[in-house]
């Protein structure tokens, strides 16, 4: 069995390869999952619609878009519940393991025991190279056979090939993927030639999603009804009311209404326009990085005439207000939202894995990675970009992208610090960095053996051994350095992880 799978900030959702088509996996008659867990004293765990379930119960603590702290996350970190402490990682297998079962045992998906399932899962374009490792460790935990792993714009972008092949014309042979999911914004530039989407450029905000709009309009409620001191308890329920009724609203919506039983209070109503002046300033955000997007990798510029569309993705854009800016600030005619905007990633991951469909992908490298180095003997230090942002990544099946450097050693331990950062600014990272958990490897070959080089002092010399950095980028975006010494030959390899910077 073949599924797209979208692992999502709220909520989970899963298409499956049927014959030239990509119907979303229902669960218990419901299309899609829901992106939390919950947690006891007695240190039982429930997923998906299990946690769900007790998720106003007293005895149960909820971890929700616990996909979030993937993006600070390193192998270590861990989060608490109900008053233990559990890796991150481990609750994320443990997630997607259920997902798994309920596949078998709750969905509509026919997966039969033993089935191989082969998986095409997402992440957010601008998600680090730790985030990849971690998502596609945890998928390997929970026995899926990852086969392909996407940027989710890029996923999204198969759907609009899937639907509106007829829009791409000669002159017209771009679309830009705006998607807004619960927790992240991204953006993405695709060209689309014949079977083939080119990802041209990606740019994203890693916190603006639907979890910042209800914080918003729970804001309003909160200020509008006078609530100045909640219980967590009755808080997290007032803010799941409020993101139920921010789901509800429509084009045509013209007042605003919120339950406040849970807080002995009279209905909040106010007019619609104050929810939307309320989330104006983050759909802001969105539109201001879109420009960026429509430049190409060689720093020219995409002329808007050669764009067939603005295609709107993900849960949070349905929130009519992005439709609105949208329209107003390019082609009317040209905004197309998705008419499943909450699938269309998952249905995108689908298509791509559906062979007779022959879709192809050319994906691009969402961020610079690279390293520091110490210059001018010692007395400077300077940022070499060892793959740039842009760079072209193997598509699924080639070889992968290999980058070297060599250089004799000058110090008799190698301590490297590794980055990711959205922009450089002359020469240096910028934006959005992401600082990796250094890596230290001996040049001395005295130190070989040594288990504690952390510790040991750096110290200057003279005759150091020829180094060799060899750095592996896949597919799916993720990077593996190995460092050989010569003549002696000592080679490690390192998997490069996010720092993990603190717990939860």
């Amino acid at each position: 069995m073949r599924l797209g799978i979208d692992f999502g900030t709220t909520h989970t959702v899963v298409a499956v390869v049927d014959r030239g088509n990509y119907p979303v996996v229902s669960f218990d008659g419901v299309d899609a999952w829901p992106s939390i867990i919950a947690a006891n004293e007695g240190g039982e765990l429930r997923y998906g619609p299990d946690a769900a379930a007790v998720r106003h119960d007293p005895g149960w603590s909820v971890l929700r878009s616990f996909k979030r702290l993937l993006n600070d996350a390193g192998p270590t970190t861990t989060v608490e519940l109900a008053g233990r402490r559990y890796l991150l990682a481990d609750l994320f297998a443990g997630f997607l393991a259920q997902l798994r079962s309920d596949l078998q045992h709750r969905s509509n998906a026919e997966l039969s025991p033993g089935v191989r399932v082969e998986a095409a899962i997402s992440v957010p374009a601008n998600a680090s190279s730790a985030q990849r490792f971690l998502t596609l460790d945890a998928f390997a935990q929970a026995d899926f056979d990852v086969v392909a792993l996407l940027n989710e714009p890029s996923a999204a972008g198969f759907e609009y090939a899937h639907r509106y092949r007829s829009t791409i014309t000669a002159k017209r042979e771009y679309v830009l993927i705006y998607d807004l999911g619960g927790g992240t914004f991204d953006a993405s530039l695709l060209k689309m030639t014949g079977r083939l989407n080119e990802v041209v450029v990606s740019e994203g905000i890693q916190r603006l999603g639907g979890d910042d709009f209800d914080a918003a309009i729970f804001k309003l409620v909160r200020k509008g009804a006078g609530l100045r001191s909640l219980p967590s308890g009755t808080r997290d329920q007032l803010l799941e009311e409020c993101s139920v009724r921010k789901e509800a609203i429509g084009p045509n919506t013209r007042r605003f209404l919120v339950d406040l039983t849970s807080v002995g209070k009279p209905p909040f109503s106010c007019p619609i326009e104050d929810v939307y002046t309320a989330c104006a300033a983050l759909v802001d955000k969105t539109i201001t990085a879109l420009p960026d997007v429509l430049h190409d990798r060689a720093g020219g510029e995409v002329d808007w005439s050669e764009i067939a569309g603005i295609y709107v993705v993900g849960g949070a854009g349905s929130f009519p207000l992005v439709a609105r800016a949208l329209r107003s600030a390019f082609d009317e005619k040209r905004v197309k939202r998705s008419l499943h905007p909450f699938a269309a990633t998952a249905i995108g991951l689908a298509a791509f894995l559906d062979r007779e469909a022959g879709f192809a992908l050319s994906e691009r490298l969402s961020r610079h990675f690279g390293v520091f180095r110490e210059a001018c003997a010692g007395e400077d230090v300077c940022f070499d970009p060892i793959v740039p942002k842009g760079a072209a990544l193997p598509t699924a099946g080639q070889p992968p992208f290999v980058v070297t450097r060599t250089y004799r050693a000058a110090h008799n331990i190698g301590h490297f610090r590794f980055v990711e950062c959205s922009r450089l600014r002359d020469g240096r990272p910028d934006g959005d960095v992401t600082p990796y958990a250094p890596v230290f490897f001996p040049f001395d070959p005295d130190l070989n053996d040594d288990q504690d080089l952390p510790r040991r002092p750096v110290s200057r010399c003279d005759d150091g051994p020829d180094v060799e950095e060899r750095y592996v980028v896949t597919s799916g975006g993720s990077v593996e350095v190995t460092l050989t010494t010569r003549p002696d030959r000592l080679t490690r390899t390192f998997r490069l992880e996010r720092h993990d910077l603190a717990s939860a």
